[in-house]
């Protein structure tokens, strides 16, 4: 039997406060609510979702090896802040095969300045931001019409 097909979703800093932090900006949907729907719509389409979470970097850099050493479906990433900042992420999408689509519950090119740079944007394949939770559902709709 063929192994499933993977799609791994990685979520960074401050995402594990979802549903309590900034309502009026985030929503009150949490993690779970979102990675409970990605899962059932997955299943339907007989794909694995791999849903994770870190506050931290390093952590992030290493789940986006993971993925392409797993040969995954693709990535749909909310880098939360790093989004903005980190060199390393841009580094780690670029070196990898699998795609990789950014995802933002908030529309940054909405909000603060420092919020319209996205390091990620420029070396994913597509972005998603603005649309709440229903962000992570198309992305993984893009995801599965890549296949």
């Amino acid at each position: 039997m063929a192994s499933p097909r993977k799609i791994f979703v990685l979520n960074g800093p401050n995402l594990n406060l979802l549903g309590t932090r900034e309502p009026e900006i985030y929503g009150f949907d949490t993690l779970d609510d979102i990675a409970e729907r990605m899962e059932d719509e997955a299943r339907r389409a007989a794909t694995e979702i791999d849903f994770r979470q870190s506050n931290h970097e390093g952590h992030l850099i290493d789940w986006l090896h993971e993925a392409n050493a797993e040969s995954a479906l693709a990535v749909i990433l909310n880098a939360g802040a790093l989004t903005h900042t980190s060199l390393a992420l841009y580094d780690a999408i670029k070196s990898i095969t699998v795609p990789v689509i950014e995802v933002h519950i908030s529309n940054p090119a909405a909000r603060e300045a420092y919020r319209h740079h996205s390091y990620v944007g420029m070396a994913a394949k597509g972005s998603i931001a603005g649309f709440g939770p229903l962000g992570y559902m198309l992305a993984l709709e893009a995801a599965l019409e890549m296949d």
